[in-house]
């Protein structure tokens, strides 16, 4: 998994409130278990019509929005189903944080497990973080993981809460294989003084 330390980029404003999992990623595009490969079907219902053209107006298909890194969203992002595919997707598009009022548990968890960084943040610091997505690809943020802060364009900075061992995580790139294999050396130890004590298993 790669490594979250500090971030400055492009954050595009999406202001919905109870953006579903079904919404970041439709169910008809559930069949894979590849993590990559989703993120041209994030959002796929907003950002397509029907005859799979792009909706110019939804925001990641302005160009100012195309490379966008950081999501700044309305409240309760996540929730519904609690498909991994979400974050996939979000992940695979290039959207490496995502900042809300709120998460649903789930979706929340498996950000962390898949490398993003979910934020969140007082409705008045997010309405700021919003407006300044606002002015598009000139107002770049930086999200600082170990300072845990996030700055806006203008120099505006807001500190938030993350659990120190999600924090540890992200900023060494482990996810739940990663934390094992940090225990590599200890697992063949035990497995050797089993095999020695315990030959016939």
């Amino acid at each position: 998994m790669e490594k979250f330390d500090k971030l400055t980029g492009i954050a595009a404003p999406m202001p919905l409130v109870n953006i579903d999992t079904d919404m970041i990623i439709p169910k008809v595009f559930l069949k894979t278990i590849k993590r990559s490969g989703l993120g041209v079907n994030l959002f796929d219902e907003m950002r397509y019509d029907r005859q799979g053209n792009e909706i110019e107006d939804f925001v990641l298909n302005k160009p100012q929005y195309r490379e966008t890194e950081i999501l700044v969203a309305g409240d309760n992002f996540g929730c519904g189903s609690s498909r991994e595919h979400a974050p996939w997707a979000i992940k695979d598009f290039g959207i490496k944080c995502v900042i809300s009022t709120s998460f649903a548990d789930i979706f929340f968890n498996n950000c962390f497990k898949n490398g993003i960084l979910p934020i969140v943040l007082p409705k008045d610091q997010v309405d700021v973080l919003m407006q300044d997505a606002e002015k598009g690809a000139n107002a770049r943020v930086t999200v600082d993981l170990e300072a845990q802060t996030v700055t806006t364009s203008d120099g505006e900075s807001f500190s938030f809460e993350v659990d120190s061992f999600k924090k540890h995580c992200l900023m060494n790139g482990l996810d739940d294989i990663g934390l094992t294999m940090e225990k590599a050396a200890s697992i063949d130890t035990y497995e050797e003084q089993a095999a020695q004590s315990r030959p016939w298993v």
